[in-house]
């Protein structure tokens, strides 16, 4: 078992979907505090680890991972002791039936679950099955009735998470996991933090995790708000098309992140990653992206912040098993520590130069 396979383990299994950060939120505590000159954190739960500039005049740079993963909340238990959810971030109808997970009750208490599915006997001579809306998908503990389950403490609004291990493929170069999306962040920004440590920057610069980035890049409006960034540097995963003909391809590095439907990269921005890239030797290919990052909300916060992400891509995103690249990750690091050292305040004024 390699090391990065093990930081890998250690933090896709840790279960924390948007606005349930805690578990995430205290694992990153750790992992930063002995790297960086104190710990922050904002209203909502995010949490930033500040290493301050030691010259004048320096440029705040914020890097941003987000903590959540997506999940399930209980909305209704029936009178049958089986749950009704509310989707907490985007599914697919077509991944969620027949899978394992873990319900999280107010009191810490760990449940079992499974989400049901209609087995093909029972769908002979109706037309055959039909993809159910996420609000009709049953959620079975086992319980007898209702108030069986209200006794093991289960209420509305309980947390409800994937329930998968990570393993490596064969060839021993991918894994497959759940919530690489964005534990892949999470675990950039603290090997960002312990690689930067004890270095003397250009900048002062900020370093953690959002809250709630599934259901709407919510953390990231309160962070940058806070935190008055004159870089923001989402670290964030997305989906790989490459099985599909499309663009993304795991094994093959970065990604430079040129378009999404709430994010352009700007010309100047651009550049600078670009020759970061081609200077440091960094693996990167071009992605057009079809979702967001918290970097759609950040740039235009404060009277507008250069932003851009820093990402990898991984093959079945949003579900209990994604598969990805760990070369990607080397390639992606790398790439972020890079970019972090350069951003001196004669750099960011070139990017922000218009």
């Amino acid at each position: 078992m390699t090391d990065l396979f093990s930081k890998i383990k250690e933090v896709t299994e840790i279960p924390a979907i948007s606005g349930h950060e805690a578990p995430v939120r205290d694992y990153l505590r750790t992992q930063l505090t002995p790297h960086v000159d104190e710990i922050l954190t904002d209203g909502l739960g995010g949490i930033f680890g500040v290493k301050h500039a030691q010259v004048t005049n320096a440029p705040r740079i914020l890097v941003a991972a987000h903590m959540d993963e997506v999940g399930f909340m209980v909305s209704e238990i029936k009178p049958d002791g089986t749950f009704r959810v509310v989707e907490i971030g985007g599914w697919n109808p077509m991944v969620v039936s027949s899978q394992r997970f873990k319900l999280f009750t107010r009191d810490g208490r760990e449940i079992p679950v499974i989400s049901g599915s209609v087995p093909p006997h029972l769908t002979r001579g109706a037309g055959g099955p039909s993809l159910p809306a996420i609000s009709d998908i049953v959620f079975d503990g086992g319980f007898a009735d209702k108030t069986e389950a209200e006794n093991y403490g289960i209420r509305p609004g309980d947390t409800i998470v994937p329930e998968s291990t990570a393993i490596l493929t064969a060839n021993g170069k991918n894994i497959i996991s759940k919530a690489w999306d964005n534990r892949y962040g999470v675990l950039m920004v603290s090997e960002l933090a312990k690689n930067l440590s004890g270095q003397t920057l250009g900048n002062e610069l900020y370093v953690g995790a959002n809250v709630q980035e599934e259901v709407g890049l919510r953390g990231a409006h309160t962070a940058t708000t806070k935190f008055d960034p004159e870089i923001f540097l989402a670290v964030d995963c997305s989906p790989a098309g490459d099985v599909y003909g499309g663009q993304g391809k795991i094994g093959e590095g970065t990604l430079l992140r040129f378009f999404d439907p709430g994010h352009l990269l700007l010309p100047n921005m651009k550049d600078f990653l670009l020759t970061t890239a081609e200077e440091a030797g960094i693996k990167y290919q071009y992605y057009c992206g079809k979702g967001g990052t918290d970097a759609g909300a950040a740039h235009l916060k404060n009277g507008g912040v250069p932003s851009t992400t820093i990402g990898v891509c991984a093959r079945y995103i949003h579900s209990h098993q994604t598969l990805y690249a760990m070369d990607d990750f080397l390639e992606a690091q790398a790439f972020l520590q890079a970019l972090v050292k350069k951003l001196d305040r004669s750099t960011v004024d070139l990017i922000k130069n218009y």
